[in-house]
């Protein structure tokens, strides 16, 4: 790559923090090469090697880059085991601050895996300086980095250096682990809690001893996981675990070095279902259908039950194999002032300005009823919004629009869990799933006339509905300005969110703490129809690399089956919120919670869940595709192009990649096969994907009662309710 000198400075203010626990360093003439082979651009940092530590007599710092957050070392010499810092990149590019902590990680093989080296010419000094939150409220990924040998975990379980390294399950280990952590939160009585958990240990037998790396995105599920299973887990099995915590664009971007490089950067990655079709079609991805009636079949848990997973369908290949194991689960759904919606005042203003009933919007012409109805309304004395987005030409704004935002607009064909043959990206496929073309000249609708609406309306609404600042903003920004207390409602929001939205003492909670919000499904555009995608549900789930060493690869097979078990899962899914199993969902502690979660376990108990899905597998090469959507529609936010100058450019751009991919022969027979052009009227009489424009994009407005929509998920998750299996708990 190129060499580039950076220089960063700190402009904070001292601060007593009870020893220290933030600070910020000057690093003066560094020189960093990006994998990329440029500098990074456009806010977050990307993926930094250095090519020569030196002799040990230098100073260096080694640091690990990710959305937003960077875990970093110092000293003197080449030794790589020590106490590490959490950093917090600010939204100026020049400033960073530092959290101490007392986790130890092995750098040596983040170092292996792509972690970055920061040489020194001179000595940095060191400043306090007062801390910055932490977990935003709204952060799709909390900021945080982490190893599972961390020991913070030491309440929870033996410290993996002590790991059981005997051949026999370790009994202690277990009683203790089951005792202090999991209680009665499982989906299993404690007689089964223990056999399920000696299986593990005795399954590990042979892998005692073995250092295994894992990856995942910094969610707080993913948190809980580092600092607290696996611990639990190296103390079970004796398999100690480094499970590294970095963005999600850094996740994919790992993936894609260890395709491209053809080792083994981590045994296993936790990566969304997104990367599905790029995975299938490469073949760098074992099946875990075969692995699990193969070489994987000794190492696959008895009490694994795969059809309890509720993601499936979306982690299942075109040739109907299993490729992933769902590990959390979130949706991008509406979200509102409950509140709001059902003061009488507001009810009945808002009835008398626009003829019918203030409730959740149906469809987008409601929506953009509501948004103009509150906005520059006073309530409680202050001025609100009646809507919530962000607009900055980054690359969180790439996913505000991969994230089904096209297909809630109506583009895209019909069909579950993803849209054939074209998806929710515009891509159209060949009955044999090989992609044929984005362009509506290629059967594609990335730029046809509902994607163009879709950006269209994204643009009207951030530009008179939100907030001012609200189009300078990016994704992490945006997420916690609804808990401010001046927004009615948001069209794309995450449920990851919820726990944060829940806090007492925000202004969108009560005293109690219960939410004065709601979540609801998400209103559908002009363009929509009956068996179209209606949302966004992301599935982080377990990935086996085809490159990995098979032992290292089963070693990592047990890990990823036990943070996954039903031991554990009820309890996870009371920290991260992110629900992966059917039996989870229905558990007694979650009927308790729910009036605290605004709406979330009825969302998740209700048929309405199987509609909403990940990307799908029509995109050949995720990586790759997806970083053109923000670098283009940000054309769009920033006003130098037309919303459909941006979608023009965006499906050339894909199909640019996806000709390369042809050329190359490099996916086989599953590869791109792009269309000869036709002229947009063909394919407009094809039916389906693409339709033409219509001629009035605001049907009639509709809303529903939340009250009323809740109640009948009720009443139809109680119609469908599994019965309890065979050691079961009744919670």
């Amino acid at each position: 790559g190129d060499s580039v000198n950076k220089s960063w400075s700190v402009n904070s203010a001292p601060c007593d923090l009870n020893g220290g626990a933030y600070e910020t360093i000057s690093l003066d003439r560094g020189i960093v090469l990006t994998t990329a082979g440029r500098e990074s651009t456009g806010g977050a940092l990307s993926t930094f090697h250095f090519t020569d530590l030196g002799p040990s007599a230098f100073n260096y710092q080694i640091v690990y880059f990710s959305d937003d957050n960077i875990a970093r070392k110092t000293g003197s010499s080449t030794t790589i085991t020590s106490q590490i810092d959490i950093v917090y990149k600010s939204a100026g590019r020049d400033t960073l601050s530092f959290e101490k902590t007392t986790k130890l990680i092995d750098l040596d093989a983040l170092f292996a895996s792509g972690v970055v080296a920061y040489k020194e010419t001179k000595n940095s000094g060191v400043t306090q300086v007062c801390p910055k939150p932490g977990n935003g409220v709204g952060s799709k990924n909390a900021v945080n980095v982490s190893n599972g040998n961390n020991s913070n975990a030491a309440n929870n379980a033996k410290n993996p250096n002590n790991a059981n390294k005997t051949g026999k399950a370790d009994k202690a280990s277990i009683e203790t682990f089951l005792t202090n952590e999991i209680g009665t939160l499982s989906t299993l009585d404690r007689a089964a809690q223990e056999t399920e958990l000696a299986w593990f240990a005795s399954a590990a037998a042979p892998f005692r001893g073995m250092e295994i790396n894992v990856v995942s995105e910094n969610l707080l599920t993913h948190q809980y996981e580092a600092r607290v299973l696996a611990p639990a887990f190296s103390a079970i099995t004796g398999i100690r675990i480094n499970h590294v915590l970095i963005g999600e664009a850094d996740a994919v971007e790992r993936l894609h070095q260890q395709i491209l490089a053809g080792d083994n950067r981590f045994d296993a990655y936790v990566l969304d279902s997104d990367l599905l079709g790029t995975l299938w079609r490469y073949g760098q991805v074992r099946s875990l259908t075969d692995w699990i009636a193969g070489e994987g079949k000794d190492v696959t848990s008895p009490t694994l039950d795969l059809p309890d997973f509720i993601g499936g369908p979306f982690t299942t290949g075109p040739d109907k194999k299993l490729y992933q194991l769902p590990d959390q689960q979130f949706a991008n759904l509406y979200w509102f002032r409950y509140d709001w919606f059902t003061d009488p005042r507001n009810k009945a203003d808002f009835k008398a300005r626009y003829g019918y009933q203030l409730g959740v919007p149906v469809n987008w012409s409601a929506y953009e009823d509501i948004a103009e109805f509150f906005t520059g309304r006073t309530i409680n004395g202050n001025k609100v919004y009646g809507h919530m987005d962000y607009g900055k030409k980054d690359p969180s704004l790439g996913w505000r629009f991969t994230d089904a935002w096209l297909s809630m607009a109506g583009a895209g064909d019909k069909g579950v869990p993803n849209g054939l043959p074209v998806d929710a990206w515009g891509i159209r496929v060949d009955a044999n799933s090989r992609p044929v073309g984005s362009c509506v000249t290629r059967g594609g609708d990335t730029n046809g006339p509902a994607s163009v609406y879709a950006i269209t309306k994204y643009l009207d609404w951030l530009t008179r509905y939100a907030p001012p600042a609200a189009r300078g903003m990016t994704f992490s920004q945006a997420g916690s300005v609804p808990a401010d207390g001046q927004i009615a409602q948001q069209i794309f929001w995450y449920t990851t969110s919820t726990a944060a939205m829940s806090q007492k003492g925000l202004p969108v909670t009560n005293a109690d703490g219960s939410p004065k919000w709601r979540m609801a499904p998400s209103p559908h555009g002009a363009y929509w129809e009956e068996a179209q995608k209606p949302g966004y549900q992301g599935v982080g789930s377990w990935t086996l690399m085809a490159n990995t060493p098979a032992d290292r690869a089963r070693a990592a097979w047990l890990y990823a089956q036990f943070v996954t078990s039903k031991t554990v899962d009820v309890k996870k899914s009371h920290v991260g919120l992110t629900f992966i199993r059917e039996s989870t969902i229905q558990h007694k502690s979650f009927t308790d919670r729910a009036p605290r979660l605004g709406g979330l376990v009825e969302f998740y108990r209700s048929p309405a869940r199987l509609q909403w899905s990940p990307a799908g597998a029509n995109a050949p090469d995720y990586p790759r595709l997806s970083r053109l959507w923000w670098q283009n529609i940000g054309d769009a936010a920033a006003g130098a192009k037309s919303p459909q100058q941006s979608m023009n450019a965006l499906c050339a751009a894909q199909e640019a990649v996806m000709d390369q991919i042809e050329r190359s022969g490099v996916q086989g027979e599953h590869g791109p096969r792009l269309n000869v052009p036709q002229a947009p009227n063909i394919w407009f009489a094809h039916g389906g994907a693409p339709k033409p424009k219509l001629a009035n994009e605001k049907p009639p407005p509709q809303t529903v009662d939340y009250d009323t929509l809740i109640q009948s998920w009720k009443l139809r998750a109680a119609s469908t309710a599994p019965g309890p299996k065979p050691g079961a708990s009744g919670g």
